[in-house]
């Protein structure tokens, strides 16, 4: 898969929509700490967050990893704001191409959670 970075140094590379595999998306939801920063980005209903707002048991190298793969596989989109790194989920890209599975997804780990605790 291509993915392209914008113009701009300080611009991250994201694959274009037709570039978006099913097999890549579900890898990247497939681990929990992936899964759970999706959740919460779902729940800004189509708003971003900075990479700080985002509250993980794990060292910031494993976090900046984490976004990456979410990033690579076209499930959020990164772009710098100044300082701020701002990660946005790609709803409407994976919507076009999944039909429903986003939705179905977050439906699934949102009862997992509510019976796991």
């Amino acid at each position: 898969m291509a993915i392209t970075a914008p113009t701009g140094s300080r611009d991250l590379p994201h694959p274009d929509r037709e570039e978006i595999r099913l097999e890549d998306v579900l890898h990247a939801l497939s681990d929990p700490l992936r899964l759970q920063i999706v959740r919460e980005l779902a729940g800004t209903g189509g708003g971003e967050l900075t990479c700080s707002q985002f509250v993980v048991p794990v060292a910031k190298s494993t976090t900046t990893h984490h976004f990456r793969v979410l990033r690579e596989a076209g499930v959020i989109r990164q772009i710098y704001r100044g300082t701020a790194k701002m990660n946005g989920l790609r709803k409407d890209d994976l919507d076009a191409l999944f039909p429903g599975l986003l939705d179905a997804l977050l439906a699934g780990a949102d009862r997992q959670a509510a019976r796991l605790g």
